[in-house]
């Protein structure tokens, strides 16, 4: 039987309409001082607000990247950073989103240059920078400006050098070609209504030899159709899910070569989490992706 890969790329609403449901969200995430877990707000990460976009879908108990009476701290602690990681980088910066820990399988070393795709707070490249030391640089990209502002205040309050942030879709990246040696990114490709230009334009910012190491939701089984057609079930890192199969076919169209998509199976503790009375675990997963560009 041939796998079922419909994508959100066949949906009936534009990448406009959900470039703009997901900046809207995670504006407020990053307005907001307590962060997405904190956060009593009903619009923020998935709280479970009614969606604005359908009067007959029911999404009102589903939630986003974590629930309201959990910390920062121990969203990430969940998703795989250890206490020393979240401690190493600024507070502000966590903001609890996320699905797992990209630098934890990037394997980064001094003096690389590493990009990160929906950078949030930047959570994640502190955390790069802190590896690739003085000599290293990282780049942080996030169409939110909100989030940019935000990253960008938590840099120069720390005094980190080695990092930039800059405003921009992962679908057309503000950076050179063959200028990157590592892309990470946590939970956010799912977010895309256009995957395939995602990782064509990952394939043109790497260097030769550059590689992947990506944490994000895919799909195990059919999405039900009234969370692939909502809009807010699309900026809660639900709609927007693929399955692996169409993932290493987008990846493999991209160029890349030695692709890996390994679900990670102690994510489904934290994503049973995301609906009340929906079972999330039995079609989502957390996955860590990694691919190489040829050398040559």
């Amino acid at each position: 039987m041939t796998e079922n890969t419909t994508t959100q790329e066949e949906s009936t609403f534009t990448d406009d309409e959900q470039h703009e449901t997901v900046r809207d969200r995670y504006a407020e995430v990053a307005s907001d001082d307590t962060g997405c877990c904190e956060s009593s707000s009903n619009a923020d990460c998935g709280s479970g607000t009614e969606s604005p976009t359908s009067d007959d879908t029911d999404t009102e108990t589903l939630t986003g990247c974590c629930t309201n009476d959990e910390t920062s701290t121990t969203w990430a602690e969940q998703v795989g950073y250890s206490s020393e990681e979240i401690e190493s980088v600024p507070t502000d910066a966590n903001l609890g989103l996320g699905c797992g820990n990209p630098t934890a399988i990037a394997n980064l070393i001094q003096g690389q240059t590493v990009l990160d795709l929906g950078s949030g707070g930047g959570f994640d490249c502190f955390l790069a920078a802190n590896e690739v030391g003085t000599d290293g640089h990282v780049i942080g990209v996030d169409m939110t400006p909100e989030m940019i502002e935000k990253a960008r205040a938590n840099s120069e309050e720390n005094d980190t050098e080695n990092i930039e942030f800059r405003l921009g879709e992962i679908e057309h990246l503000p950076v050179s070609d063959d200028t990157i040696d590592v892309i990470i990114s946590n939970c956010v490709i799912n977010l895309s209504p256009d995957k395939r230009q995602v990782f064509e334009e990952a394939y043109r910012v790497l260097r030769p030899g550059g590689r992947l190491a990506i944490s994000d939701i895919v799909l195990t089984a059919e999405l039900p159709d009234e969370l692939r057609a909502d809009l807010d079930s699309i900026a809660e890192c639900v709609g927007g899910a693929t399955r692996i199969k169409k993932l290493e076919g987008l990846l493999e169209e991209a160029g890349f070569q030695d692709i890996q998509i390994e679900p990670q199976d102690e994510t489904q503790d934290f994503i049973r989490e995301w609906g009340d009375d929906r079972d999330l675990d039995e079609v989502l997963i957390s996955a860590t992706i990694r691919a190489h560009k040829p050398s040559n």
